[in-house]
């Protein structure tokens, strides 16, 4: 059976499938094997328990596209999603897939208001939102929802876990009765399980179980690394292992053909192996792989099953798997026939949740490694070198250019000729310039700096305002603000080392005329901050406030006082008509 004929069965339409077979997709995984038809040929409600990264965006996407014909007035389906990250992520999974030419666009805070609302006003026919801009949207009317057909709710646990599910209630309360409800949730927690006993009505179950399974002979390290870099992370691995001989694993088709490509233009012996390659080809393609005239070979997990290949050094993870049962294929191929061998993983930090959830899965120890240097490479191969040109020398089997060096040496000195064959052996492959710089992400985690605020829960702030108040009004992004910690009457939150002063005078001009709202926590260190040392920081801070006589909970001034509703954004969090949300952990 082909891939695209596992799609087929599964209820999908012909337009559907040349799109599915043009984004390089070759077989569905467990949950869209559950769900699609589920969801084409059934009209219950759904409750769907799946991990993260387990191609969750399609099984409830494309039957959506499927069902909806392109009306741009009233919303026709609304996607719930707990980051703007998300939601970027699933709209643009959507519209690689929309033949139908549905209007399709995020909803998020921190976006242009404006621009949501120009959007909202033309039509749009599916929303993929998060729930605090879009019960603002509610709120001003601007969002109809009267004809709405789908809710998904994706990552349902995960929005429970950031405080969006009294939101995430509230807007459900806005919708008609005869919606149909799909629930997507890696666990279901009791709130999450009241939320859907609540409103959700004749709901069918699916669940893909978990695999716990590993490889013992297996040493399992991975790299963080960015997207763009992951092509340069594989090269440097490849040129500082002598003897690799491995598979690199790509999610698609169309991945294997492009990094089989680029691989190919930098020299290196390598081929591509999917559900495109012809049997014949496939058959020579793993003759050559197993007879080593190839020592690289990269594949997507289908294209892969069946090759019975020992003494392989490696196993790169290019591409996450989709789900816990592929890694554990993928990296038992390092560890046949009682062979050690190393499966490698390229973490980009888009990935960081997906992964971790794969390693508490897996149960196994995978390690976090630095990738090596760029001297480390090139110290490699010249020590590889000198090695291969002893072997050679020891053999003899060089006589043949012996009068031919010899009269090049009549010419040039021998360092001068040598170095030159050196350059037309190896072009610029043992210089520096190479290899280009791969930005360090360990460096961006480690370069970090506690900041104390003197405000707390007593002034209406939880974890989520409290971030968005570093958004707005410091211009920080998600990925620059961690570990938020919310008390009474104070807060910590980490910023990067090299923003903490901006951000610390951005706070102060907030409140000015009263007492200083951010500073340097004291004894400030990259992780781990003491209780005593924190505590220190935070009975300094109130001392100022009783002497300067700043009330409690009183208004913040300065830029903090915009408002999308009107209201001032900060003086005690934002009030709004719907229960208080839980702090994010």
């Amino acid at each position: 059976m082909s891939e695209l004929e596992e799609f087929r069965i599964l209820g999908l339409s012909e337009e559907m499938l040349r799109a599915i077979s043009a984004k390089g997709f070759e077989t569905p995984s467990p949950i869209q094997k559950l769900a699609i038809p589920a969801l084409l040929s059934r009209t219950s409600d759904l409750i769907a328990q799946a991990q993260t990264g387990t191609g969750k965006t399609a099984a409830f996407g494309l039957p959506l596209l499927e069902r909806l014909e392109p009306v741009r007035g009233a919303v026709q389906a609304l996607i719930l999603v707990p980051t703007r990250e998300l939601a970027l992520q699933v709209t643009e999974e959507l519209l690689s897939f929309n033949y139908k030419k549905l209007s399709i666009a995020p909803i998020y805070g921190g976006a242009s208001m404006s621009e949501q609302l120009r959007r909202l006003k033309r039509g749009i026919d599916i929303v993929v939102g998060t729930p605090g801009r879009i019960l603002d949207h509610i709120g001003r009317e601007t969002l109809d929802l009267h004809a709405m057909r789908y809710l998904v709710l994706d990552e349902a646990d995960e929005m429970l876990n950031m405080g969006f599910i009294d939101d995430v209630e509230a807007i459900m309360s806005h919708m008609p009765d005869d919606r149909r409800v799909m629930l997507f949730s890696a666990t279901m927690p009791d709130r999450v399980a009241s939320l859907a006993q609540r409103y959700m009505h004749e709901t069918e179950v699916l669940s893909v179980p978990s695999q716990q399974m590993t490889a013992e002979l297996t040493d399992q390290i991975y790299f963080e690394v960015r997207e763009s870099d992951k092509f340069d992370a594989l090269t440097r691995i490849v040129d500082v292992e002598p003897e690799f001989y491995g598979i690199v694993f790509c999610r698609t088709k169309v991945g294997v053909d492009e990094l089989v490509s680029r691989m190919l233009e930098r020299g290196y012996s390598v081929e591509g192996l999917h559900g495109d390659v012809s049997q014949a080809q496939r058959e020579q393609i793993l003759r050559k792989f197993k007879r080593r005239q190839v020592n690289i070979l990269v594949a997507t997990d289908v294209a892969a099953r069946g090759i019975d290949v020992n003494n392989l050094s490696h196993v790169i993870n290019y591409s996450l798997p989709q789900d816990t049962e592929s890694y554990v294929h993928r990296i038992g191929r390092t560890g046949r026939a009682g062979n050690q061998g190393t499966a490698i993983t390229f973490i980009s930090p888009s990935e960081f949740r997906q992964f971790g959830m794969l390693k508490r899965e897996v149960k196994a120890d995978i390690k976090r490694e630095q990738l090596p240097s760029v001297q480390d490479v090139i110290a490699i191969k010249r020590a590889k070198l000198q090695d291969d040109l002893r072997e050679v020398i020891e053999s003899g089997n060089h006589t043949e250019y012996q009068g031919m060096a010899e009269e090049i040496l009549t010419r040039y000195s021998a360092p001068e000729a040598l170095s030159a064959l050196l350059r037309l052996a190896f072009k610029n492959e043992l210089s520096e310039s190479h290899y280009p710089e791969i930005r360090s992400i360990n460096v961006d985690r480690r370069g970090k700096t506690r900041i104390f605020m003197a405000i707390g829960r007593s002034d209406g702030f939880d974890a989520r305002k409290l971030v968005d108040l570093l958004k707005r009004e410091c211009e920080l992004p998600d990925s620059k603000i961690d570990d938020v910690r919310l008390m009474d009457r104070f807060s910590f939150v980490t910023v990067p080392f090299n923003e903490a002063e901006r951000v610390v005078r951005r706070l102060n001009a907030i409140s000015r005329g009263h007492h200083p709202l951010a500073e340097v926590a004291r004894d400030n260190r990259p992780e781990g901050s003491s209780g005593h040392r924190e505590e220190g920081t935070e009975r300094g801070f109130r001392k100022r406030k009783t002497s300067e006589n700043m009330p409690r909970g009183g208004t913040l001034r300065g830029g903090a006082e915009r408002s999308s509703r009107g209201r001032s954004a900060v003086s005690r969090g934002r009030k709004s008509s719907t229960p208080k949300r839980r702090g994010r952990k």
